[in-house]
């Protein structure tokens, strides 16, 4: 079973292009690609990653794809498609086979609530859905209700919640369960185990603080519907990739060899469907 990061980003850092990228965030003000990174997989004996979306821009799709068409050991790109244009349809009957997902900053909109809400978006994410399209769901805390709402509405394909929907971590891990149960009762939305790390206000995180929260995501998901992503370089702003490798490592120590395969990286392969027609991997294409 192929070992995956589910959840890493690249980019040629221009400022009026990472708008959400502030002066706070100094050490996320440069270029980050594969020569940083493919060091990092190789230590951690990760076979591949998703390159993720940073911005709204299919020009950002275009240098994901390319850089994943080139390098070995990436397994595919989650970009970003406008899914409320009319020519969605089109755009996505011809899109590159290594585009296996979508996704959209809703954290970002000025109403999140109101933008999952929109007709547009309801149709657009019926055309995703029908050609075979994930769509990740990147919301915060204060929106779990709406994602849950907007989930249950779209059940044709699969939905993965990225960075546990970002949990209001003062409030502990029962909280966080608690709100993301109606989420998790809906058997074809899945979750990264990624992003937590910053979720702590000033970085100043402690294992014993944020392994709870995997306890609870393991208990309201299992690990079939779990995968480890790093948000890898965003995780820089509170801790090293070794750092988040290895909370992810505590917190699946007490599982079987066969479930912590499928957080590493099994339930990524299937959820993102990372085969060829031929049953080899992407990956190893």
């Amino acid at each position: 079973m192929l070992r995956i990061d589910a959840h890493q980003h690249y980019w040629r850092y221009q400022p009026q292009h990472y708008p959400w990228i502030d002066d706070g965030m100094a050490v996320l003000q440069q270029d980050f690609g594969p020569a940083q990174l493919q060091p990092l997989l190789q230590q951690h004996r990760l076979d591949g990653a998703l390159l993720v979306q940073a911005r709204h821009s299919e020009a950002e799709n275009a240098g994901l794809l390319a850089q994943a068409a080139q390098l070995d050991g990436v397994c595919g790109v989650v970009g970003w498609l406008d899914i409320t244009a009319p020519a969605l349809d089109e755009r996505l009957a011809a899109r590159h086979p290594l585009l296996c997902g979508v996704r959209h900053l809703v954290q970002d909109e000025p109403d999140p609530a109101d933008w999952l809400a929109l007709p547009a978006v309801q149709r657009g994410m019926g055309l995703l859905q029908r050609h075979g399209c994930v769509y990740d769901l990147l919301v915060t805390h204060r929106h779990l209700a709406a994602a849950a709402a907007f989930a249950a509405r779209h059940d044709d394909h699969w939905l993965v919640l990225d960075h546990l929907g970002k949990p209001d971590v003062a409030r502990g891990a029962a909280h966080w369960a608690r709100q993301i149960a109606p989420l998790a009762a809906l058997p074809h939305v899945a979750c990264k185990l990624s992003g937590l790390i910053t979720e702590v206000p000033g970085g100043h995180w402690q294992a014993g603080q944020l392994l709870p929260f995997f306890e609870a995501a393991l208990e309201a998901f299992g690990p079939q519907r779990l995968m480890f992503g790093s948000d890898w370089p965003v995780c820089l702003l509170a801790g090293e990739y070794q750092q988040v490798y290895q909370l992810c490592e505590q917190g699946v120590a007490t599982l079987s060899p066969s479930q912590q395969a499928a957080i590493w990286g099994g339930t990524a392969c299937r959820v993102y469907g990372l085969t060829g027609s031929d049953d080899e991997f992407i990956s190893q294409r």
